[in-house]
């Protein structure tokens, strides 16, 4: 019986996966040093821990106004239901705070808190803690990380579906 060669790869195809695989790698990492940042909690007593909805929501108002619930939804891609449900559980810690639309008092605003915004503060300076003991101090390609990682956030966002999909990655 004769075995069948493998197919040849053209080098742009070679390429291609060399560089699908590196692209893969880079989302797996993300994902893991995004679960061992949580996994690790918090040192300071002050840090409140959010859950990623929850996380998601107070970024978009640390950036700027008192914003709707809608504008809040569409601008983090969570669905309105589950976005009063987390909008709830902020309350509840304190991190934010409703008020009726000053402009025709049926709306809703939501804006942080002081503590909010001191969370904020406190759980970044314990990120770049661990992150920055994990690399060892090492902050020689920072920048260029950065700089690469908000490119494919702001792609990945542009290119958001407009609805979330069925089945999420686990």
């Amino acid at each position: 019986m004769t075995k069948n060669p493998s197919p040849r790869r053209s080098p742009r195809q070679a390429r291609r996966s060399a560089a699908e695989e590196g692209w893969a790698e880079l989302a797996d990492l993300a994902l893991i040093i995004s679960r061992e940042i949580q996994y690790r909690g918090y040192t300071d007593t002050r840090a409140v821990g959010l859950t990623q909805s929850e996380g998601m929501v107070m970024r978009y108002l640390l950036e700027g106004e008192p914003a709707a619930p809608s504008q809040i939804a569409a601008a983090t891609g969570l669905q309105r239901t589950n976005l009063s449900t987390t909008l709830r559980g902020l309350e509840h810690k304190g991190l934010i705070q409703r008020r009726a639309n000053p402009s025709d008092g049926r709306g809703v605003t939501v804006s942080r808190t002081e503590r909010g915004r001191v969370n904020h503060v406190t759980v970044r300076h314990e990120w770049a803690t661990a992150v920055g003991e994990a690399a060892g101090g090492d902050d020689t390609h920072l920048d260029a990380a950065l700089a690469l990682l908000t490119r494919i956030r702001d792609g990945l966002v542009k290119a958001r579906p407009q609805s979330p999909s069925r089945h999420p990655p686990a």
